[in-house]
Parts: structure tokens; sequence; C-alpha cells
């Protein structure tokens, strides 16, 4: 990579735009399971790999399609990235975040964050329920941001579009996202300790993306879908392949959510 990220990310945001359109509005990404709620959003107009844009790099999870999407959703040019890159790749941070920067380059000032994660409030929470997150506990030891950065945090993810989104589907709940470095999955013991702390759901992605929107001005809305049960809190075992299972099941109404909310910003 070159040294300087925001050139890195200046020059992926200049193919980008000069393979699809001058600029985008929404970008959305999706995570472990969400793909085919990306379908829901329409046919898109443009779509390339990720590995065709400066400093992007082939995403190594199954259920991450390793694509940018270009279309268009009401009057706005919409990005979508099919996967991410993770911390437990052996990436820094700087790339975990490149694709953000890179749409941020491109002109895009609302980031739409979706992850798979697990449920830590069982007795309220059910699998394949989607939950607007309303904060976050950085428990991966990174940060996108060094230096003399100090970038408030007070309201990462906006009370203005969960608002639109509640007012989508009032049923939707809101939770506090905890995020680990990963590969492995937490420990009972560690989801003792997250559910002391306030957290409701579990994951390994998000909040870097998160700091890194927040820092260039962009409004952030995150939607964790819960499946499964974190470690602990259940008989059963994890299992990626469950995680996948429960976004295929949940792809129609996740896709309706998404397209609908983002029509409405």
């Amino acid at each position: 990579m070159q040294n300087n990220p925001y050139e890195l990310a200046r020059s992926a945001a200049a193919e980008l735009t000069a393979r699809t359109y001058e600029k985008f509005d929404v970008l959305l990404v999706m995570g472990s399971g969400w793909v085919p709620a990306a379908d829901a959003l329409g046919e898109p107009e443009h779509e390339l790999a990720f590995t065709e844009l400066p400093g992007f790099a082939a995403p190594a999870v199954e259920g991450h399609g390793g694509k940018a999407r270009a279309l268009r959703v009401g009057d706005k040019n919409v990005l979508v990235f099919l996967g991410r890159t993770h911390l437990y790749e052996g990436h820094p941070a700087t790339d975990v975040v490149h694709g953000v920067r890179t749409a941020l380059a491109a002109g895009v000032r609302t980031v739409v964050l979706t992850n798979a994660a697990g449920g830590l409030r069982p007795e309220t929470q059910h699998i394949g329920e989607p939950i607007l997150i309303s904060d976050h506990l950085n428990l991966t030891g990174a940060n996108p941001l060094t230096g003399t950065t100090f970038l408030d945090l007070t309201e990462v993810y906006s009370r203005r579009l969960r608002g639109l989104a509640k007012a989508v589907d009032p049923s939707l709940a809101e939770g506090v996202y905890a995020a680990f470095r990963g590969p492995t999955y937490e420990t009972p013991a560690e989801i003792r300790m997250l559910r002391t702390l306030g957290a409701d759901l579990i994951g390994m992605s998000t909040v870097l993306e998160a700091i890194a929107a927040r820092e260039a001005g962009a409004e952030v809305l995150a939607i964790s879908l819960v499946t499964n049960v974190a470690a602990g809190l259940s008989d059963a075992l994890l299992d990626h392949e469950e995680v996948l299972e429960a976004g295929r099941a949940a792809a129609g109404r996740m896709g309706e959510l998404l397209r609908t909310v983002v029509a409405g910003l």
C-alpha cells in the first residue's frame, strides 16, 4: 500500500468513479450473510471486483462477495460493497477502513454498515432479528486514526438515521455492539464480561469503519443481524454456516428495509 492511506483512497475513488458514476451519495457495506439482501436493492448498473480497485484485497471470508456494485435507489447513487476487510485477516486498521475512505472520497455522505452478530440478550433477542447499533465498545485494540486526531464519538451512529429506520420498521430494537478482533469466537467468560459492560451484540467488524466515516463527517447507520446466540448462553456450539443461513433466511426483510431507508434519505 501507499504510505498515505487517504491518497490511496482518493486513487481508488478516481478509478471507481471513472468506471461507474461521477459521484456517490450512499455507501452500504454488506457483512457476513447479507449479500442476498443486496440483491433486493435492485439490479446494479455497474459491478466490479474489489481487486480491480487500488488498495482493495480480495475477501477471505465465505459469505462476502468481494464486489462493488453501483446502482440507483430513488434519486440516490448508491455504492454497495459485498464484503469487507477484517483485522483478523492480518490487515492493519488502515486497510480495514480503506473501502469506507474510498467511498467518502467518491462523494458519499451517508454510510450504512451491516454485520452478522452474536446476540447477548437471548431473553429478548431472536435469531434473524435486525438491531440498530446505538453505540459500540471497541475491544479490537485497533483504531484507524493516528496522531493528534481527537475525534468526538459521542454520537457515532446517527440518531436521525436510526429514527428514519424506525419509521420504516417500528419493531426495530437498538443495542450496543462490542467488537473483538477475532477470528476466534468469544469464550463464555468473555460473553459474561460483555453483558456486564452493557453490550447487547458481539462481532468482529464495523466499529473501525464507523470511526473512519465519522472522521470525515459522514452520517452512519449500522444494523446487526442476530445470527446466533453468543457462547455460553445456549447449549449450541458456534458455526459460521449458521451465520450465513440466518442471513439467507432474513434476506428479503433486510433488503426491503435497506431499500426503503436509502430511498428515504
